[in-house]
């Protein structure tokens, strides 16, 4: 069995921004400043993280504190679900994403896949883009996010013990697919021994994602049939 793990952002969906502009009503709302939001890389990132990076870089007081950083969470989640229900939509999946996972469906059914996430987003904001981009969150089956942990490379291993969880055995680095659109996506394999498959439809191009050591680098997700293949293989 192949366990398949997603990244959301520049990987299945884009947001147009919509994060972005929630995660900075929710910085001024909390903590009164928003940091150098506009010229802050989001990619490849925690959203925990986002808000301690962005308070550090602001000179808040308060950028360590985990109960500020939660609070700031909690309100982002619920300036999130505002921004994606007045945005109309601007959310929507990427190309060969719909495709894609409709032609992983019979491997699933017959126990040669199992499909999750592996993502920087808090669970709730996954599940609140996921939706707003026409997918049901309960499509995965696993998921590790950023409310699980802060630090972007612990992720991996907690998706694994999910899977096990769930499976009753454990499944091996090399059995395991990491699927992101960033440097981050594919450094956080590493110490699994994951195969990674990275896709140059966020702000890195297929250059700089093999540079990054990533086993296969695509365009986009268009290929249904190449990508397969190397989820799958």
């Amino acid at each position: 069995m192949r366990l398949i793990l997603f990244d959301i952002d520049g990987t299945l969906l884009w947001t147009d921004g919509v994060g972005r502009r929630a995660i900075q009503g929710a910085l001024v709302a909390e903590a009164g400043v928003a940091g150098p939001i506009d010229h802050y890389r989001f990619d490849g990132k925690t959203d925990p993280q986002i808000v301690t990076d962005l308070l550090t870089l602001a000179g808040h007081p308060g950028a360590a504190d985990p109960v500020l950083v939660a609070n700031v969470c909690r309100r982002y989640l619920a300036l999130l679900e505002d921004e994606l229900a007045s945005a109309g939509p601007t959310t929507h999946l990427l190309p060969g994403v719909a495709a894609l996972l409709a032609a992983l469906e019979p491997h699933e059914a017959r126990g040669r896949a199992l499909v999750g996430l592996l993502t920087g987003n808090l669970a709730p904001g996954a599940a609140l883009k996921l939706r707003a981009a026409g997918v049901d969150p309960a499509r995965f089956a696993v998921g590790a996010y950023g409310s699980d942990s802060g630090r972007r490379a612990d992720l991996p291993a907690i998706a694994v013990r999910r899977t096990a969880e769930r499976l009753g055995h454990h499944i091996a680095g090399r059995d395991i697919v990491i699927v992101g659109d960033t440097p981050a996506d594919v450094a956080c394999g590493g110490p699994i021994g994951a195969t990674t498959l990275a896709v140059a439809t966020g702000y890195y191009d297929v250059p700089a994602l093999r540079a990054a050591g990533a086993t296969h680098a695509f365009p986009s997700l268009a290929d249904t049939a190449a990508v397969l293949a190397v989820l799958l293989e």
